[in-house]
């Protein structure tokens, strides 16, 4: 039966070491609270890091760590001090956190911290593929593992696999800062479904993908040669029933069962009847902002001193990274502000901040979250922020106010709070001000829709969603139209091939036999292929025929040693083996004056782009310019020419980041049926990789083997992923002769 492995940086438990004794408590927070259930109640095993070293770990315990892993379903990673020092504190946390949230100045590029990453995103992936097995699925979270799927990939090509990024995804101009941008989109596509939490951090990676991977973006699709890509957003929901049934419970206890903090708010609220408290809770983390909201709070009080022993800010951090130079110096700033404002406006009553710098159990954060009447969450940039819907959910009554930054991922699914500006000191203290104020029906209206949303789309519901979205991947694979050329396959064709009297193999140029390049002239044929083309070529009962949108001096050239049958411009031009090239269809080129300045208006206009003129033909191609745009102009321009050109034998083909224009009449599979007239074929091999070879694909004979290059839409029986898969079925032909 197939299961699902999840992988993540640390296992969804605390394992801790007193004496000869282990002790396993489930971790708190994150994803590991988030995917508790699903992980409890699905046939799945998780995968990651205990949180402890192996130098941690005394050699008589190593394996009881594991054995009391196994017994949560989970599986360890063993991982180094120094490991986690390069992996984890190094490029994970001083790398990648701070460049994804925006921190540019903040961001290490430390190359012995990239070869550590790399080294254990390998040690994870070996873990993986120990446990895997066909028809499992695999879901791989979070920053810290970002090359994890394409390391599987390499090694289970047939894998499905799904990643996760907990965290924002920049913009294009902030992530190509990366000098390791192109390895980590290549690791990410691994995966054949990539999940955010916004439809922003989607849009984001897909114009990284675009731009420094060149590769076909379609809506949310990234085409690769040997499969599809999709992207998608999943905002994460909570476990809404369990923070709901907390707050109920806690509104029970007697006074005997309260915490101590518990009875500490219930002082304050009883010796200052009518006062707000307001809340903050976040890691300490220079990305939450809690610096800017402190200062807003003091701002408030400057602006507002009739609020002055009416209001208090109670404010969590839980520590994080403390051996992160950028947390100390935070830390230190915190320490400082807090002591500053609390000396600043102090009574002998009241201090306007109560601040806890700790770890607090989730009895005490229930305490808190259905104590406070405001929750003030302000983070300068987060992937998510939990704490939000957290705070929503134990709101029992349906008071209480949530003011949050604009910059959160859960502020574009929870509109009815109040959605604030992290940075600006003046939005949050009008806001405070509307939430002190405001009337408890309203606040009832507001929360009673947040309520809703959140317990419907729990985070069991984000993880079905997802896992069924990754199922839908497969079904897509099994959907596709073509057939990939496996071994069996291939098998049938060489079988074909040898009982054949008489082969012809039509075969594309460019994107097929050689890859695309930025510049047309610098695809020149290699030696290899050459010296291949020409022992097919060679054999009496095979004809080969390369079947080109080139023009005719540029392959003829290139192919002047070899005699091999040319077929150039898509049929307009013909060179029969020892022949001189000859015109193959009555086409004429006196349109070209006509068209050639609108397509210099937009080679002006479009940065990257240029005409190549043929004979009897012009294409214009932005291969080079930025992806958006060229395919703007693409759309623009062949609408242009469509209607320049309507009735005028004309017709504009779209190619692989090419626009050609051309006589109607031509097109490949034309060119190759006459090649087929008084021939006895009974072997007939067409590959491409474009819409221009669908013609030919289209219009040859229903027991021609038909092969499309990348996975497409298209009339080819078969596929094949990439140009050296091409070389490797033309060299068992060559092995047959």
């Amino acid at each position: 039966m197939s299961k699902t492995i999840i992988i993540s940086n640390r296992l969804p438990l605390q394992i801790n070491i007193d004496g000869d004794d282990l002790e396993v408590t489930p971790s708190v927070g994150g994803l590991a609270t988030g995917l508790k259930s699903f992980h409890r109640d699905g046939d799945s095993i998780w995968i990651g890091w205990t949180g402890l070293t192996e130098e941690e770990i005394p050699e008589n315990l190593k394996n009881d760590v594991k054995e009391k892993a196994r017994t949560e379903a989970c599986v360890s990673v063993n991982l180094t001090a120094e490991e986690i020092e390069g992996f984890y504190y190094g490029f994970s946390n001083r790398t990648i956190w701070p460049l994804f949230h925006y921190f540019m100045e903040y961001t290490e590029a430390d190359k012995a911290h990239w070869e550590t990453y790399k080294s254990v995103n390998e040690k994870y992936a070996r873990e993986v593929l120990k446990h895997y097995k066909e028809g499992d699925q695999i879901w791989v979270h979070d920053y810290q593992l970002l090359l994890v799927p394409n390391l599987i990939r390499k090694e289970a090509p047939e894998a499905i696999i799904g990643f996760f990024n907990h965290i924002p995804f920049p913009s294009y101009e902030v992530f190509r800062t990366l000098p390791w941008r192109e390895e980590v989109l290549e690791g990410v596509l691994g995966a054949d479904l990539i999940g955010f939490h916004t439809y922003d951090y989607e849009r984001h990676f897909l114009s990284s993908v675009s731009r420094i991977l060149r590769l076909q973006v379609d809506f949310n699709e990234i085409t690769l040669p040997e499969r599809i890509v999709k992207v998608d957003s999943f905002p994460m929901g909570i476990d809404y029933e369990k923070f709901e049934k907390a707050a109920i419970n806690h509104f029970e206890n007697t006074a005997e069962e309260q915490s101590d903090l518990q009875r500490r708010l219930d002082h304050h609220m009883e010796a200052t009847p009518g006062a707000k408290l307001i809340l903050s809770i976040d890691r300490l983390d220079y990305t939450k902002g809690i610096a800017n909201r402190i200062r807003a709070f003091e701002y408030f009080l400057d602006n507002n001193p009739e609020f002055i022993e009416k209001v208090r800010l109670v404010m969590l951090a839980v520590p994080s990274r403390s051996n992160v130079p950028q947390y100390q110096r935070l830390k230190r700033e915190i320490d400082e502000l807090v002591g500053r404002i609390n000396g600043k406006f102090s009574t002998v009553n009241w201090t306007p901040i109560w601040y806890f710098y700790r770890s607090m159990p989730f009895e005490n954060l229930i305490d808190l979250y259905t104590s406070c009447d405001v929750a003030l969450l302000t983070p300068i940039r987060d992937g998510m922020n939990l704490v939000a819907k957290e705070f929503i959910a134990t709101r029992i009554k349906q008071t209480g106010v949530l003011i949050l930054s604009e910059m959160a991922g859960a502020a574009h699914e929870m509109n009815e709070a109040l959605i604030i500006n992290p940075n600006n000191f003046e939005q949050i203290s009008e806001a405070l001000q509307q939430a002190i104020a405001m009337p408890e029906e309203e606040q009832v209206q507001r929360n009673k829709m947040l309520q809703k949303r959140l317990k419907r789309y729990s985070v069991e519901k984000w993880a079905q969603d997802f896992m069924s979205t990754l199922q839908g991947t497969r079904d897509n694979r099994d959907a596709f139209k073509s057939t990939r050329i496996s071994s069996k396959v291939s098998d049938e064709i060489m079988q074909a091939f040898d009982r054949s009297k008489k082969r012809i193999l039509f075969l594309d140029y460019d994107g097929t036999l050689v890859n695309f390049t930025d510049k047309p002239e610098h695809a020149k044929p290699d030696t290899e292929l050459i010296e291949l083309v020409k022992k097919l070529n060679s054999n009496q009962h095979t004809d080969v025929v390369l079947i080109s949108g080139r023009d005719k001096n540029t392959l003829g050239t290139w192919w002047e040693e070899s005699q091999v049958e040319l077929i150039s411009e898509h049929g307009v031009w013909m060179r029969k083996q020892n022949k001189e090239w000859e015109l193959s269809e009555n086409v004429k080129n006196d349109w070209m004056e006509t068209v050639r300045p609108v397509i210099e208006n937009f080679v002006d206009r479009t940065p990257g782009t240029f005409i190549e003129e043929k004979n009897y033909s012009l294409a214009w191609h932005y291969r080079k310019a930025d992806p958006e745009l060229g395919e703007i102009r693409a759309n623009e321009l062949s609408s242009v020419l469509k209607e320049l050109i309507s009735n005028h034998g004309l017709s504009v083909l779209e190619g692989n980041k090419v626009l050609e224009i051309k006589s109607s009449g031509v097109n490949k599979g034309k060119a190759a049926n006459k090649k087929l007239v008084g021939n006895n074929y009974d072997f007939i091999f067409a590959i491409g990789d474009d819409w221009t070879d669908e013609y030919m694909f289209r219009e040859l004979p229903e027991d021609a083997f038909t092969v499309k290059v990348g996975i497409k839409k298209t009339s080819a029986q078969y596929y094949v992923e990439d140009t050296k898969r091409v070389r490797d079925i033309l060299n068992l032909f060559a092995e047959k002769i």
